[in-house]
């Protein structure tokens, strides 16, 4: 009796401890992040699920995936920092309240990677840090605030004004901070070219726009927030 116990206690610990690796090779909806998960690059795992968000194909499996292969990856560079703050900020943008204590590793990982390199791929760690702070309660970040973060967002757009997703993200802090005026003019910007943006910052756009109320784009005579 007490080798049978043994022996099925032996089991249940084997099936336990290859029970989570299981779940997450049959995690992912699309087969394609497993490929690119296989390779080792953190940055190119978040770029395909970013690729997928984009066009609105993610399931909750590829975050969720896409998150528990991205935390392999411990190097501290530019690129894998960056990794991680993005999937695991997408992470917690589908699980709401129920990954709040993520948003620590977000803020952590975007403000090493923008310490590394500020200027990596047009300061998207900057964007991703100011939206951050604007965003999430206070409470959950350490070292910065929704002031903290409008002034990153502002600093970038003012420095690079090239890059749209810039005036983007800028146009949704001051709308989310109750001031739609200042948005004014960088959504006129982002409607003017709207199709330059990704497929789900379209939709960001149309939404802010919306929440903004009714403003008149210079170079276009309806309101373009009704």
């Amino acid at each position: 009796m007490a080798r049978s116990a043994v022996r099925i206690a032996r089991v249940l610990l084997a099936w336990l401890a290859l029970a989570p690796a299981c779940a997450v090779r049959r995690a992912p909806a699309h087969a394609e992040l497993a490929t690119v998960a296989a390779q080792g690059d953190a940055l190119a795992l978040a770029d395909a699920l970013e690729a997928l968000i984009a066009r609105g194909d993610d399931t909750p499996a590829d975050r969720e995936y896409a998150y528990a292969m991205v935390r392999r990856h411990d190097e501290d560079t530019v690129t894998a920092t960056y990794a991680r703050a993005v999937v695991t900020g997408r992470l917690v943008e589908q699980k709401g309240l129920l990954a709040a204590n993520l948003v620590p590793a977000i803020e952590r990982f975007a403000r090493r990677s923008r310490e590394l390199d500020p200027g990596f791929r047009d300061g998207a760690a900057t964007r991703l840090l100011g939206t951050l702070y604007v965003i999430a309660p206070g409470t959950l970040l350490r070292h910065g605030d929704s002031e903290t973060g409008l002034d990153l967002l502002e600093a970038l757009a003012a420095t690079r004004p090239d890059v749209l997703e810039n005036h983007l993200r800028l146009a949704e802090a001051y709308v989310a901070l109750g001031d739609p005026v200042p948005a004014e003019p960088h959504l006129c910007r982002c409607l003017a070219h709207a199709t330059a943006l990704r497929q789900d910052d379209q939709l960001l756009l149309a939404r802010i726009a919306a929440s903004a109320g009714p403003f008149t784009c210079a170079d276009q005579p309806s309101a373009a927030g009704r």
